[in-house]
């Protein structure tokens, strides 16, 4: 007997959805977001905060956007991802829809409906469409794996009391511990 055919959605879906209904596209596929709890929003809120203001201490040239923010990974209408965190540093990648092409890094803050996405088919299509660094932070098990894309020289596994090394600048440490206090 056939496999029945798996419906193939583009972005004009995800556009149509009713206001407030998050879902991300990757390869035609839909997958639903459900609603991020306190500590998710923390995270990403003191996350975006610290990378923000490294930039700015720097004079750095990327921008920092936590979601919802629209993220077109390949230049078709099958890819639509809102990263919890994007850090882009080709502005010519964004405009008012969002980002065109693969951030500079991306943090994800994992849950138990999102694991098996963020560790499995987020990282593969992070890697093939050009993000340089993908970090994804667990707070059930309070690890954070970073994923060096370009070279792996910085790919590890950290504790949130663990001094952690951003890939993409030479002197940017974070501690996840300390932005929860």
């Amino acid at each position: 007997m056939p496999l029945a055919k798996e419906n193939i959605y583009t972005t004009d879906y995800i556009y149509s959805l009713p206001e407030g209904q998050r879902a991300e596209l990757i390869d035609g596929v839909i997958y639903d977001m459900a609603p991020p709890n306190r500590l998710h929003q923390e995270l990403v809120m003191n996350l975006s905060a610290e990378i923000r203001d490294y930039i700015k201490k720097n004079n750095g040239d990327c921008k920092v956007y936590p979601a919802p923010f629209a993220v077109f990974l390949n230049a078709d209408n099958r890819n639509y991802v809102e990263p919890d965190i994007s850090v882009i540093c080709d502005k010519d990648k964004l405009n008012d829809k969002g980002c065109n092409g693969a951030p500079d890094w991306i943090i994800e803050i994992v849950s138990p409906s999102t694991k098996r996405i963020d560790y499995g088919i987020k990282l593969f299509k992070y890697r093939n469409a050009g993000v340089r660094e993908y970090w994804i932070v667990n707070p059930l098990t309070r690890t954070v794996n970073v994923y060096d894309l370009i070279t792996d020289e910085c790919s590890d596994q950290y504790t949130f009391e663990d001094d952690i090394k951003v890939c993409i600048y030479d002197d940017f440490i974070l501690n996840i511990s300390e932005l929860l206090k």
